[in-house]
């Protein structure tokens, strides 16, 4: 639990015409959204004919992109955790850059197929490469290093080119002639970021629960928490998801429908935030996809400076910016280990660098909550509940129908932010969404807010990991998301939203036409 409490009380928003979704929402609803398509389904007629594609360099290439024929066919359908795995030794590259793999198989040979995720007319994705039939070996087995870190020491199978791969998400599956498959998550890095909307993969945290080889910054053998890691490492394999962590969770709805909307988009990993403090320069906005936990000081600052610069952000989960870390090197490159020992005390600079020690953002010995950046607070988890809309009159809601007190049904959770002015917030800060929730017996409250910077960047963060759920674009079900699709009333009001924000930020400077009016004061930024 965050170091600060929230000390005010309920009551300054009121939540005012409550009611079920089907009776008062598809009422306000001025063009509700037909029934959400299947993945991989064929488009509706004209479905993304009312998108209006902003001004600015880098539309037309995503457009062109996603013009190609997508591929049906890039599901797992076999998954074979013990059949085949693999890594490879870059979380992300720039086109061009040799890429290698590390495969582990009982197989005779494997394939594998290079799976970028877009629109593509609704099929999610298209195959960009193809390799030969490459030998099967079976590589040694995990081997658990000091602290806990798991390493699976193999020997390179094969190098992929990448030339002439489009930036973006990229799933690589590996098809083992037995059929068992399994995928390994790359980053195609776009060269430049200026003028465009930096999506950036949550690398960092995708590792931080990767369980593979037993260990990950959570759990040890046995599943104790005691037994946990202090320090993990990139080169192994990702347990979770098939192979592709987090992927289908916490990114691909929204890369999938940031494509659909032509906007100019660039592609990076959190990685890439702490090698190059240069990374996001020129940057419009920068989108925090979903659940984006494990932060180092270097990534930190890279993202703070952004926004000082007028570059918008956009927070489109929960519980960011929560954990600090430290990466380092790996024999096979930089920043391919992850420290973060949690409890201050058991690390080894704890007293020599503070600003460096793994504890929370929040806490001591270097506390710097991450609500100086956010505007909230990480509250807790908890299960699914309703987001409340109360604030319709924010930009945001423009053309969702949405009521003030409008209730929509299970995007709130697992884990949510909140706003805790006993913590450093910005100032003026706009609640968009305010949902009571109940966490160990206390009554608090998921937000979506809104804050202009100095800059006149805007900051908005959604304040929940259960936003991307009502994006028309979710191809998986997870424990993230509902185990049925939201209503089409629901449906409607995200997707138009989340519309709103990608469209207004990739303009520029969300302050110079939207600015902030505080919740408490009515004070406006200018």
């Amino acid at each position: 639990m965050p170091a600060y409490r929230r000390q005010w009380s309920g009551g300054l928003v009121a939540l005012t015409g409550a009611g079920l979704l089907a009776g008062v929402l598809a009422a306000g609803c001025t063009s509700p959204s037909p029934a959400r398509p299947q993945p991989g389904a064929p488009p509706r007629p004209g479905a993304a004919a009312h998108v209006a594609v902003p001004a600015g360099p880098g539309g037309a290439d995503v457009r062109a992109e996603n013009a190609r024929p997508g591929y049906p066919g890039w599901r797992i359908t076999s998954p074979g955790p013990q059949e085949i795995a693999g890594y490879a030794d870059h979380a992300s590259a720039r086109p061009g850059t040799v890429v290698r793999l590390f495969v582990s198989t009982t197989a005779a040979w494997f394939r594998v197929r290079a799976l970028r995720f877009g629109w593509y007319g609704g099929m999610l994705a298209r195959l960009v490469w193809t390799s030969a039939q490459i030998p099967g070996t079976r590589q040694q087995s995990a081997v658990v290093a000091a602290h806990g870190m798991v390493v699976a020491p193999w020997r390179p199978s094969l190098a992929l080119p990448t030339v002439g791969w489009p930036p973006g998400s990229y799933l690589l599956r590996l098809d083992a002639s037995s059929g068992a498959q399994r995928y390994v998550p790359l980053v195609i890095r776009s060269p430049s970021v200026a003028g465009r909307v930096v999506l950036v993969q949550p690398t960092t945290t995708y590792q931080a629960y990767n369980l593979w080889g037993g260990y990950d910054l959570y759990y040890g053998p046995r599943h104790r928490h005691a037994w946990r890691a202090r320090v993990v490492s990139f080169d192994r394999p990702y347990q979770r998801e098939d192979g592709a962590a987090d992927f289908f969770a916490e990114e691909q709805p929204l890369v999938s429908y940031a494509e659909r909307l032509g906007l100019p988009l660039a592609y990076l990993s959190s990685v890439d935030l702490d090698l190059d403090p240069h990374v996001l320069d020129g940057a419009r906005a920068v989108v925090s996809e979903a659940h984006d936990e494990y932060w180092s000081p270097a990534m930190r600052a890279v993202l703070t400076h952004a926004r000082d610069q007028g570059t918008n952000l956009a927070f489109f989960g929960a519980n960011e910016i929560y954990r600090r870390i430290r990466l380092g090197s790996s024999p096979l490159g930089p920043d391919r280990i992850e420290v973060n020992y949690r409890n201050p005390r058991e690390d080894p600079l704890y007293g020599i660098d503070n600003a460096l020690v793994t504890a929370n953002w929040p806490d001591p010995p270097a506390a710097d909550p991450e609500s100086w950046l956010t505007g909230q607070v990480y509250a807790c988890a908890s299960a699914r509940a309703p987001l409340v809309v109360t604030d319709p009159r924010g930009w945001i809601w423009a053309g969702t129908g949405a009521r003030p007190g409008v209730r929509l049904p299970g995007l709130i959770g697992k884990e949510f932010d909140t706003v805790d002015l006993s913590a450093p917030t910005p100032r003026p800060i706009q609640i968009l969404a305010r949902s009571p929730q109940t966490c160990g017996g206390r009554a608090v409250w998921s937000e979506v807010t809104y804050y202009v910077a100095a800059s006149g960047a805007g900051v908005l963060n959604a304040g929940t990991e259960g936003w991307l759920c009502g994006l028309p674009t979710v191809a998986m079900v997870t424990n993230r998301c509902l185990t049925t699709f939201p209503p089409a009333a629901v449906v409607h009001v995200i997707e138009r939203a989340t519309r709103n924000i990608l469209e207004t930020f990739a303009r520029g400077p969300s302050g110079r036409g939207h600015p902030a009016t505080d919740f408490l004061t009515g004070q406006v930024s200018h």
